[in-house]
């Protein structure tokens, strides 16, 4: 009679981790413009509204400038069309809240 081969002990899985890293350069833009969005959207609450849509404005000519450059495989979530239909809807309205920031004008009381 042989002495059974010890079998190690199985290793359990690891936990997912509660955040993971974005896989793609276009997954850390789409961190940083929502980022920029929620810097926006707060600064609109607490202080001067202009200046929180202009964050979010400039957070969406952001994303829109990086879809641009980036290739289809590096875009990560920032791929959601095709390239020039997306680079035109966040480029118009990054453009238009930009605008509309500057062109309304003051309201009495306000």
């Amino acid at each position: 009679m042989s002495d059974p081969v010890e079998q190690p002990a199985p290793v359990p899985p690891e936990p997912e981790a509660p955040f993971r890293r974005p896989q793609t350069f276009g997954g850390a833009v789409y961190i940083a413009v929502v980022a920029a969005a929620l810097v926006g959207l707060a600064i609109t609450v607490v202080g001067p509204w202009r200046t929180g849509v202009v964050w979010i404005g400039s957070g969406l000519l952001l994303a829109a400038f990086a879809r641009l450059v980036l290739s289809e495989r590096d875009a990560g979530m920032l791929r959601v069309r095709r390239k020039w239909s997306d680079v035109a809807m966040m480029t118009a309205a990054g453009v238009a809240l930009i605008v509309l920031a500057i062109v309304v004008p003051n309201q009495p009381g306000g």
